[in-house]
């Protein structure tokens, strides 16, 4: 290792250049004007055909070392000729470079194996994809970046456009593109070790948690006008979801429009049975489940018409015109669908801000692993999936709750876990009818869900995110006409909660799970 490394930062000329990538777009174009600047190009298999198929002079790599490529294809460019040129010093190495007969590589041009995209096949298997982990490549483009003094190397075929108005303004590369070419090669390698890492461990919670993610979108804003925000996808991710919709028409998505657009589709991948989930600021105000979708959809959205306004609404059926014009009724930011009639994305056109969003056939939620920042790291934990079945209420109550009202104790439970803690929902007739959510008491949540309910919470379903620690909310919906009680028990106080439901004529479930959503 040098003690005392110079790192030149004059513009380079380039004379010698390789091209080997899997990705061949643009690279025909490249290849001409390399050409055409008489610059030397080195290739490799498939890179090399495809451009003396276009009349484009190339030297084999294999010629050049004079070493066959073996095994296959896995051993080709890992040679002292291809590494000594790209990673050896200008101004210091002439001497090892003459006696070794290496020649500078002052561009490489290479892009690895798709790994994401191979082990994303259901066919997919170990064998497989060992087989489509890339070592030339990232050893090459790694030299290269490590050596961006004198060599300038590009991962990325829209950054071709780049290299040409590089070499057409300054006859050769500057410094400064060479560093920030650098800079996204050693994030491209590391994306792609990550991705390996990922597939590879058997422990979701690992010892070392890798992330990797490529750039969707940029918002106008964060939460906020003052923040900036920028939306980051999984590479290879194809999976029905906010990111992946087709969007038909409206209006760019903003930070908070994608937040609100990913809770009702996760809400609304709950029910099986046809349903319509209605989300404001990041809580459901609206959900109904039945047969028919207009129905479904007009009880949930009066369910709280006043928090609608403005609201995300999501259908797990195809949206149909009737549905479609009853929409465009009322003021709603996104309408979020597996698929929609064509008749139903014309009548939307009358709201040319309305988000339509196109989410494809989507299935229940799985059991994925979600992420929060915190100052110094990150929280990691998996996605709540339980799902909760009439056997898993225990009746602890004098009164017993009715087929119905286990029914929808069920529904309530599902739309609840999607609610800020802490949370209180009551449901009646499979629809939900008043909610308090995210408050700093169970209490204060009892008197929200109440007060938005009002005469419809009569013969209704309340449930709680988390137990009663106290009697004082059985004592609030004493004289509101609730059925039933479900929460997940488990407070030192539980006797003292059954006995108030016990004189008030409430039957109590307790669940033994509790569904926190902070």
């Amino acid at each position: 290792m040098i003690e005392k490394p110079l790192l030149n930062k004059d513009t380079i000329k380039i004379k010698r250049a390789l091209l080997s990538v899997f990705d061949k777009t643009g690279i025909v174009e490249l290849a001409q004007k390399l050409a055409k600047e008489k610059i030397e190009i080195l290739s490799t298999g498939g890179t090399a055909k495809i451009l003396r198929q276009n009349n484009i002079q190339v030297i084999d790599v294999s010629d050049y070392t004079n070493f066959p490529e073996i095994m296959d294809g896995r051993v080709k460019t890992i040679n002292p000729l291809i590494e000594g040129g790209i990673l050896g010093l200008r101004d210091q190495h002439v001497t090892d470079a003459e006696e070794n007969k290496i020649k500078w590589i002052d561009l490489v041009v290479c892009n690895l194996y798709p790994f994401s995209k191979t082990t994303s096949k259901e066919d997919c298997d170990l064998a497989v994809a060992l087989e489509n982990v890339d070592i030339g490549g990232p050893t090459m483009i790694r030299s290269a970046a490590k050596n961006m003094g004198w060599v300038a190397v590009v991962v990325d075929p829209k950054d071709y456009s780049l290299l040409i108005n590089e070499i057409d303004t300054n006859r050769g590369i500057s410094f400064e593109t060479r560093k920030k070419l650098s800079s996204k090669t050693f994030g491209h390698t590391a994306q792609y070790d990550t991705m390996i890492h990922n597939y590879l461990k058997e422990d979701k919670l690992s010892n070392t948690f890798s992330l990797t993610y490529n750039k969707h979108s940029e918002m106008r804003y964060g939460e906020n006008p003052h923040q900036s925000a920028s939306s980051y996808q999984i590479p290879g991710n194809k999976e029905p979801n906010v990111l992946n919709a087709t969007i038909h028409q409206g209006k760019k998505l903003s930070y908070n429009n994608i937040m609100d657009a990913d809770g009702a589709l996760a809400c609304i991948k709950e029910f099986d049975e046809t349903a319509c989930v209605i989300v404001k600021h990041a809580n459901p105000c609206g959900v109904a489940v039945g047969s028919d979708l207009l129905d479904v959809y007009e009880r949930a959205f009066n369910a709280d018409s006043l928090s609608a306004f403005g609201g995300i609404i999501a259908l797990n059926r195809t949206c149909t015109i009737e549905v479609a014009k009853a929409i465009t009724e009322v003021f709603v930011e996104i309408v979020l669908a597996p698929n929609f009639e064509p008749r139903a994305l014309e009548a939307f056109k009358k709201k040319k801000n309305l988000r339509v969003l196109e989410i494809g056939d989507f299935d229940k939620r799985k059991n994925k692993l979600e992420i929060r920042n915190v100052d110094g790291g990150i929280l990691v934990q998996e996605v709540d999936t339980k799902i909760l079945t009439a056997n898993d209420f225990k009746v602890v109550t004098e009164k017993h709750p009715s087929e119905e009202d286990i029914s929808t104790a069920l529904f309530t439970w599902k739309v609840l876990r999607h609610a800020k803690s802490n949370g209180i929902l009551i449901s009646n007739n499979n629809t939900t009818v008043g909610m308090g959510a995210g408050q700093v008491s169970r209490v204060d949540a009892v008197h929200m869900a109440l007060k938005k309910g009002g005469e419809k919470v009569q013969g209704g379903v309340l449930a709680s995110d988390a137990f009663f620690p106290f009697r004082d909310s059985i004592d609030t919906i004493k004289d509101s006409g609730i059925s039933t009680i479900v929460q997940p028990g488990g407070s030192i106080r539980d006797q003292e909660v059954i006995e108030a439901c016990n004189d008030y004529g409430f039957s109590m479930m307790f669940t033994g799970t509790r569904c926190f959503k902070h």
